[in-house]
């Protein structure tokens, strides 16, 4: 028996060197074949009227496209059992479907496998052949495995492979809210270490070349700080500061003009010196200086990009009204490279939510989806639809279908215009229950638009963001000069400011957190800063220098699971309060708080009254966690959802726990900006919501229009209920009684 993982690999590559769509499914059809010793292999997929396309056949003969109707002939009978067919004489069969002019009359034989992803039957693999002998247990069993995986590689493909491509829906994980429509332009700036060796004819012109080089990319690197430092202020000045610093080495600089000097073109030695430099980083004890060969790989890309920009990303994008960017990575550069105006969405084959690019998305309001995985045979100016609402791209879209996504583009625009002026009204229902509407930032970025849709505080500041752009743990110094920004702004009005919360999905690139089996049960939050309580000393005396004796700080401890874990907390709290003042440094004790991640924090709230002051619900990682989902992978994200019954239910007795301990309760996280969600949360009495800047105006005009009563009485309802659907429905109706249906289009 042939080994399945060998053979599949070896097809994998294949198929990957193959340009076309119709020349990779031809590989398929022909290897499969050899692969299982069988006269004919034929591969279909289901259109989107689940009638099944005959994408290439081998052994067949078709002259023209062929497409057998849902439900008809075997292959819509494997489609309807999900299950292998495998019959010695296919003809015999009352399901038999006869394709005119295929000569199938030849092959008596028939084993059909359903090709199923993510729990769908996307279309069938078919083998056939003349002899009247159903294949053997082990045959089909092998062809059921090479299928399980096969079903992955082709779920992408055009199902038109002679020009007319439509609406290929391709999930991946939200990056950033929103949706965009735009042309692609890709970000693909090739890799410095596939640079080959080759003689240098002029050493003395290819040596002043190199110094125009560094000249010209320095001022690239300051272009793209003036660009985006307005937006992201200190933020990610290190990045750029890093990257100037190497370029102004002396030992990088001469290192390159001894390899040119040695005989090599200027390409080949960049790669050179880049290389020996990368290793050394690398062969290095300390992480952080470990971790350094990344920048100077980055850089030598850079500088590559730079000596081959004839066709650079600007000059694409300035071509085209409305840009998608697209690639592996999108940094910094390629998103600083195309005017604000003219962005219409990001695209990433990799990445998370909390992924540097999905983080800049959200500061910039750009749509971006994360995770889509490798896209193939991707064309500069292609069209394409971005959905950061749903976490989902669209492909090949028609001109029907963009039309339809730019009337929800519109709409959006005409309700926030509409809603601009509640900015002063306060957020209380028609039967007088007040709720705070705080918003979640995390970026200086973030803080003009809070204020502009009237936010009443921070009720979630991301103190990882910062730790996160730059290319070493900030000084106390660094930390309290961008908190005391926070403060300036936010003057008189509640901050709640998290300790560092990195781990599972939020590393930093100087930090990395290895070898971990399950990165979400490891060492991350406050698990993380009591094993470095040096860093989380420093973070809190800056808190608590910026905040003074005027700033309302409130610090949230990240997944606390232990009262230990509490009450060593406290005693560095204390401690730094004793140190400050000590140093004649003006500093108040803040109000401690918790924030209800870990389902084990629920049943210990009562014992950790005596230890905090109030209580924030983490609504996204309590529900991954009640649910054991990762909502940032793509095979399991279309099962997350936040309004599951057993969400609710541990929702709710949190806040009983809360009522019952005179606990000041508040919800921050996608429940909080999701007009479904709000219903309940309203409903179960929490009175404080955090959420991004931009939804604030729309939860607060459905605030204003829900009687609090009302949504009691539906929470009520969804208690007795056991399935999502049900849920939503019953929330959707809700939402039409009361006319606003356009919250949730």
């Amino acid at each position: 028996m042939k080994n399945v993982i060998l053979e599949l690999s070896l097809l994998q590559k294949e198929i990957g060197e193959l340009a076309s769509p119709a020349e990779q499914v031809r590989k398929i059809v022909d290897s499969i074949s050899a692969i299982a010793g069988c006269d004919v292999c034929s591969l279909y997929l289901q259109d989107q009227n689940n009638d099944l396309v005959l994408m290439a056949s081998h052994g067949l003969t078709h002259t023209g496209p062929v497409t057998i109707p849902s439900g008809r002939g075997l292959v819509g009978l494997v489609v309807k059992s999900r299950h292998p067919i495998n019959i010695p004489k296919a003809s015999e069969h009352p399901d038999f479907y006869y394709v005119e002019g295929s000569s199938e009359e030849r092959f008596q034989s028939f084993c059909g496998i359903p090709l199923v992803r993510y729990g769908k039957v996307i279309g069938v693999l078919v083998v056939q052949s003349v002899n009247a002998e159903a294949l053997s247990p082990e045959s089909e069993g092998f062809l059921v495995t090479l299928s399980s995986q096969l079903a992955h590689l082709v779920a992408d493909m055009p199902l038109s492979l002679r020009g007319a491509y439509f609406n290929t829906y391709l999930r991946g994980v939200k990056g950033s809210s929103g949706i965009g429509i735009g042309q692609a332009v890709l970000c693909d700036h090739g890799d410095l270490f596939s640079v080959p060796d080759e003689p240098c004819s002029d050493i003395d012109g290819t040596i002043l070349e190199w110094h125009a080089l560094l000249r010209r990319v320095q001022q690239e690197i300051k272009q793209e700080e003036n660009s985006l430092g307005k937006l992201l202020n200190d933020s990610v000045s290190s990045i750029f500061s890093t990257y100037s610093s190497l370029l102004d080495d002396q030992a990088l600089i001469g290192k390159v003009e001894q390899e040119i000097r040695n005989g090599n073109w200027l390409p080949g030695a960049l790669r050179k010196s880049v290389q020996y430099f990368a290793d050394l980083f690398l062969a290095m004890e300390d992480p952080y200086l470990r971790a350094r060969h990344e920048d100077i790989h980055h850089l030598g890309n850079k500088l590559l990009a730079s000596l081959q920009s004839s066709n650079s990303l600007a000059e694409r994008a300035a071509q085209i009204p409305h840009v998608v960017l697209i690639g592996a990575e999108v940094s910094i550069s390629d998103i600083a490279a195309v005017p604000g105006d003219k962005l219409a969405g990001i695209i990433c084959f990799g990445g998370s939510t909390l992924s540097h690019t999905a983080v800049l998305a959200n500061a910039l309001g750009v749509p971006a989806v994360m995770g889509v995985g490798l896209l193939k045979n991707l064309r500069n100016r292609e069209r394409f639809i971005v959905d950061g609402n749903s976490g989902q791209i669209v492909r090949y879209p028609t001109d029907m279908l963009c039309a339809e996504f730019q009337h929800l583009i519109d709409e959006e625009r005409q309700l926030l215009n509409k809603l601009s002026a509640l900015r002063e009204l306060p957020a209380l229902t028609p039967d007088g229950f007040a709720v705070r509407l705080f918003t979640n930032s995390g970026l200086l970025a973030d803080l003009s638009p809070g204020l502009r849709h009237g936010a009443q505080g921070i009720g979630l500041y991301r103190t990882e963001i910062p730790f996160m752009v730059r290319d070493s743990f900030p000084s106390e110094q660094d930390q309290e000069l961008v908190y005391r920004q926070v403060f300036e702004a936010y003057a008189g009005k509640p901050v709640y400011m998290r300790t560092l919360d990195i781990g599972g999905d939020k590393q930093l690139p100087y930090f990395p957190i290895d070898d971990e089996a399950n990165p979400a049960l490891g060492w991350r939050g406050i698990r993380f800063t009591l094993d470095n309580i040096q860093l989380l000393m420093t973070q809190v005396r800056a808190m608590l220098r910026a905040a003074g004796d005027e700033g309302d700080l409130h610090i949230l401890l990240p997944m606390v699971s232990a009262t230990e874990e509490l009450t060593t907390f406290t005693e560095l709290l204390d401690e730094a309060l004793k140190q400050l003042r000590e140093e004649g440094v003006a500093a108040r004790k803040p109000k401690t708080g918790v924030m209800v991640e870990v389902p084990a924090a629920i049943a210990q709230l009562p014992f950790w009254r005596r230890h905090i002051d109030f209580v924030s619900i983490g609504s996204n990682d309590l529900s991954q966690y009640l649910l054991a989902l990762d909502r940032n992978n793509a095979r399991v994200a279309n099962r997350y959802d936040h309004i599951h019954p057993a969400v609710i239910q541990e929702l709710y007795r949190v806040v009983r726990i809360a009522g019952e301990h005179h606990l000041p309760l508040s919800l921050c996280g996608e429940m909080a900006s999701d007009p479904l969600a709000v219903i309940l949360l309203v409903g179960m009495g929490i009175s404080t919501l955090s959420m991004s800047a931009t939804k604030l105006p729309r939860i607060k005009y459905l605030i204003r229009a829900l009687p609090q009563r009302r949504a009691a009485a539906i929470f009520k309802q969804c208690l007795s209920l056991d399935n999502v659907q049900d849920i939503r429905a019953l929330l959707h109706e809700t939402l039409r009684s009361l006319n606003l249906g356009e919250l949730v289009k």
